[in-house]
């Protein structure tokens, strides 16, 4: 069942990937993805937003992934 949650979880977070216009939508978006999949694997939701957070302001700020 575990292992079902965190497939599901990292689908989640790989489709939903929140590149906004400004730093606080990119945040946002994250952290909305981060606080997701941790109450998916029943993890730490607070934990998870600043994760989700700080991960996808990364990846848009530094180009990882293609936002538009």
């Amino acid at each position: 069942m575990a292992v079902r949650k965190i497939c599901a979880a990292l689908l989640v977070a790989g489709t939903l990937g929140a590149c906004g216009q400004t730093v606080g939508d990119q945040a946002l978006g994250g952290a909305a993805i981060g606080a997701g999949a941790a109450v998916l694997t029943n993890g730490s939701v607070v934990q998870g937003a600043a994760i989700g957070a700080g991960a996808n302001v990364l990846a848009c700020r530094t180009e990882l992934v293609r936002c538009n």
